[in-house]
């Protein structure tokens, strides 16, 4: 076995033991190439089934490419995942969010009780919900349906020093990693991921300029409803972060530890177990794109295994979209998170699933084809 197989074999094997860091290798080391053959050949049973060429559009390709990713032409979509991870940030502090920071807690609260809209959605769209604490600043109430994978009480300011430490990011990294292999593990064969956290359009928006060197301003949004204050604080903060930890920003995991979260760093280790357990993974809105991203620049072959689920109102999220190469399967305006984007799109991905897997041919249906 070469040296990504061994890698492979300890991802799927489950190696808990395993160091933050010594964790994170194997699972990129993992990655694989999605096989064109595979895609390919789901192209030409596409051509087979009762329908003009072409005549279901992006559903084809969404079908495709899971075909690929999951090296059958017998995928499947029926046990779907939605990971939805939460955590503080410290650049509150600024002022960047008309919401007090205790509203994260609350919100996990209210995930755990069934009351918040990715629990109608996920419910009404039939998958499952499992709600993460990657870095919640306050006590979070006991309950079997929460994954306690915190790294720390909060991020820290990221206008006044880096967000988080190293060992802080690799142990949430590795936390997304693991969570994403417990759902391959359980047989969960589509996933899609979300986040909570109040002040993480901020972090988000720096992650952003970052990456993609646009002008602060093209890139911050009103998240939950910021007013022109809160608008001028947000864009005075990413402006300051980014001024600060400059010359620490030139890869993936400085971004992140400089102005991440500790739920997007556990959400881009959620891409990264996803891609290597070769899962179809669904990103939700703007933050979650940015963990995306991250993990894109980390491996460049986790972009295979995305689906963008929607783009939010938030203007940086297009932009990282388009870096990204992607076409949303929504439209909706939404700018909520919770992952409940992902859940519809992944309600299309098991129709795009179904259609590909259910149809007859032309040859066992007696009809012609011309």
């Amino acid at each position: 076995m070469g040296s990504a197989g061994a890698g492979l074999a300890a991802v799927r094997g489950g190696a808990k033991q395993a160091p933050a860091a010594a964790r994170i290798e194997e699972t990129i080391a993992a990655i694989c190439a999605v096989d064109g053959r595979w895609v390919e050949a789901a192209r030409r049973r596409q051509l087979q089934l009762t329908k003009p060429p072409g005549s279901l559009g992006r559903l084809e390709e969404v079908a495709n490419r899971c075909a690929g990713i999951r090296e059958s032409l017998e995928v499947t979509a029926g046990r779907p995942r939605i990971a939805l991870f939460a955590g503080d940030h410290g650049v509150c502090a600024e002022g960047v969010s008309p919401y007090p920071q205790t509203v994260t807690a609350q919100m996990v609260s209210n995930f755990l009780q069934g009351g918040a809209a990715i629990n109608a959605i996920a419910e009404a769209c039939g998958i499952e919900l499992v709600v993460v604490d990657a870095g919640v600043a306050a006590e979070l109430p006991v309950s079997s349906e929460l994954l306690i994978r915190s790294a720390g009480a909060g991020t820290r300011n990221f206008c006044e020093e880096p967000a988080m430490t190293e060992e802080q990011m690799k142990a949430a990294m590795a936390a997304g990693i693991e969570v994403a292999g417990e759902a391959a593990r359980a047989g969960r064969d589509v996933l899609g991921f979300g986040e909570m956290g109040i002040g993480n359009t901020t972090s988000a928006s720096a992650i952003a300029a970052a990456l993609t060197g646009e002008p602060v301003e093209a890139l911050v949004g009103r998240g939950t409803g910021a007013d022109e204050g809160c608008m001028a604080r947000k864009r005075s903060a990413v402006e300051r972060g980014l001024a600060r930890h400059g010359a620490e920003l030139g890869d993936a995991q400085g971004i992140l530890r400089c102005l991440g979260g500790f739920e997007i760093a556990a959400m881009c280790g959620f891409c990264l177990g996803a891609a290597a357990h070769r899962v179809p993974v669904a990103m939700d809105g703007f933050i979650a794109t940015a963990a995306a991203a991250l993990a894109v620049e980390i491996s460049p072959r986790v972009a295979d295994y995305l689906f963008a689920s929607h783009c939010s109102a938030e203007p940086g999220h297009a932009r990282l979209l388009a870096r990204l190469g992607q076409e949303p399967l929504l439209r909706l305006e939404m700018r909520l998170g919770e992952g409940t984007g992902a859940a519809l799109a992944i309600k299309i991905m098991q129709a795009a699933i179904a259609a590909f897997t259910r149809m007859a041919t032309f040859e066992t249906a007696g009809i012609s084809n011309r």
